[in-house]
């Protein structure tokens, strides 16, 4: 018979909470993107009490941009497998910085371009 390690699901529900507020993700596109109901997301979000399969956290962590073990190595207590998640996530900031200094530069010069017509 072999031994039952407890689980760590409020760890679980911690980091899946942060990353889909860090992702703007809602539970409904999680949902869909993990292919896992809402009810079963809401549960692990609560961090209730409840053994999930490999699969399932296998099918959330891969949503949230994770390896597919993240999360089972979350539930376990082990250091999360050399994920680049967080650079990824850097990475991903960064291009949204560019994106927006190039689209308030172009609002700029439609402002500066609509003031010379107005004063025509």
């Amino acid at each position: 018979m072999g031994v039952r390690v407890s689980k760590d699901w409020q760890a679980v529900a911690d980091a899946i909470n942060t990353r889909m507020e860090q992702l703007g993700l809602s539970q409904k596109e999680l949902s869909e993107r993990s292919k896992v109901s809402p009810a079963t997301l809401r549960l692990m979000q609560q961090g209730a009490n409840a053994s999930r399969s490999a699969t399932t956290l296998a099918a959330v962590s891969t949503a949230l941009g994770w390896k597919a073990d993240h999360l089972g190595d979350v539930a376990a207590g082990r250091p999360a497998s050399g994920d680049d998640a967080e650079q990824d996530l850097r990475e991903e900031v960064q291009a949204l910085r560019g994106e927006v200094a190039e689209l308030r530069a172009g609002l700029e010069g439609l402002t500066a371009k609509v003031a010379r017509l107005s004063k025509s």
